[in-house]
């Protein structure tokens, strides 16, 4: 257990911080899941669609430092290659 004040206020940024990070890279996932099954269904309009918002949420997510950058390029790359085959 914390055993100072800012000790304290530190754990509660952390737990703040924490659930803000997993809805953003659980969004994140989502999006890359539906992108991948639209683009697995042959339905190129909403494939391209959810390719978009995916790779917002993708960029988001690298620029506030929850994923790096280098993976946040390799995600939308592999990505994109399901999404124009």
């Amino acid at each position: 257990m914390a055993n100072s004040k800012s000790a304290l206020k530190r754990v509660r940024q952390t737990e703040t911080r924490t659930v803000q990070n997993k809805s953003l890279t659980s969004r994140m996932k989502t999006l890359r899941r539906k992108t991948l099954e639209a683009a697995a269904g042959g339905d190129k309009e909403t494939a391209q669609k959810s390719y978009s918002e995916f790779t917002s949420a993708v960029d988001m997510c690298a620029k506030n430092k929850i994923i790096h950058p280098n993976k946040a390029a390799n995600l939308k790359s592999k990505t994109h290659k399901h999404v124009k085959s």
